[in-house]
């Protein structure tokens, strides 16, 4: 005799979705504050002191920290596009 699976319930389906999507939510935000933090980081107290140039490699690189978190996002963002449209 095999077993039946039960299928989830829509209400269960959704619920599930908005744990994952609040999830995916709070990784984009977490990376945004801390690309940004690494790229100050480097730029100030590695970048700058090495080469007594302040405050020039801390903003170049702290202006790329903010881009390289906005790739993420904007990754994330097109994955979650393309999940929601290959559902329908």
């Amino acid at each position: 005799m095999g077993t039946l699976k039960k299928k989830p319930s829509p209400e269960k389906k959704t619920k599930s979705e908005l744990f994952r999507f609040l999830g995916v939510a709070s990784t984009v935000g977490i990376n945004l504050v801390i690309s940004t933090f690494i790229g100050f980081a480097l730029g100030y107290y590695v970048m700058d002191r090495l080469f007594d140039s302040s405050p020039w490699f801390t903003i170049i690189l702290t202006i790329l920290g903010i881009v390289a978190g906005f790739k993420y996002l904007f990754k994330i963002a097109s994955r979650i596009g393309n999940d929601n449209n290959s559902e329908h």
